[in-house]
């Protein structure tokens, strides 16, 4: 089975439903049969690689959402992230492009290490203040997870993953993806948003059921099905 996500590293409901998706992989039953391919995303591919601001004066300049709305969302937001686990501090949050970020986790990917680097860029941008439009913290954050400082910073460099993150963005666009994080199970189901781990778990299952169909032996082919029992008694 296979799942793909379009997320954005600046998606906060990304990280909530990241959490929540794997809430629900970690109790599956064919887990080791599920195979993750995290998909670019841009909220906003106009910002700059650092906007002079805070997220509140992002969304109420850029946006034009009313200050005290925002602050109202962003509490509403990190609520939902605390019953995750997650601590989100927006007060320390650094607005920047995510565009190299996307680049980074396409050379991760290539090595095997999309998931390690996705979760360290989240929890960098949303936890820890970190700023995912600086080449320093890009190459901090893809050593730390086992790739090559030079690679990383040739790949930035050249632009190498540029053309890959924006087939992300049409493929996204051609499913419909408008909104993330979005999730694709064998380009069969798509499930929109952080939904709850429950949606997950079902999805998952109906899923595998409808990839694996169980296949009767020895009844329903002409001949006599094993004996067995029914709620109108046992076979004599």
């Amino acid at each position: 089975m296979k799942i793909e996500i379009w997320s954005d590293v600046a998606c906060p409901w990304c990280y909530i439903g990241k959490r929540r998706f794997e809430s629900a992989l970690n109790e599956f039953a064919h887990k080791d049969a599920v195979e993750v391919a995290w998909k670019s995303f841009q909220l906003d591919p106009s910002i700059p690689e650092h906007f002079h601001g805070s997220e509140v004066e992002y969304l109420a300049e850029r946006k034009g959402m009313d200050p005290a709305q925002v602050r109202s969302m962003m509490g509403h937001v990190a609520d939902a992230a605390a019953g995750e686990g997650l601590d989100y501090k927006f007060d320390d949050l650094v607005v920047a492009n995510s565009f190299n970020a996307h680049q980074l986790l396409h050379l991760a990917k290539a090595h095997g290490k999309g998931d390690a680097v996705k979760e360290a860029l989240l929890s960098g941008h949303f936890e820890q203040g970190e700023n995912i439009g600086s080449r320093d913290y890009l190459v901090r954050t893809g050593v730390s997870a086992g790739l090559d400082a030079t690679e990383i910073n040739a790949a930035l460099d050249t632009d190498k993953y540029a053309d890959d993150v924006r087939a992300d963005f049409a493929e996204g666009q051609s499913l419909g993806v408008s909104g993330v994080p979005f999730f694709v199970i064998d380009r069969k189901y798509g499930i929109s948003g952080a939904q709850p781990a429950e949606l997950f778990s079902q999805a998952l299952n109906e899923a595998w059921a409808e990839a694996n169909p169980l296949t009767l032996m020895g009844a329903g082919d002409g001949s006599n099905g094993g004996e067995s029992c029914g709620p109108d008694g046992c076979a004599l």
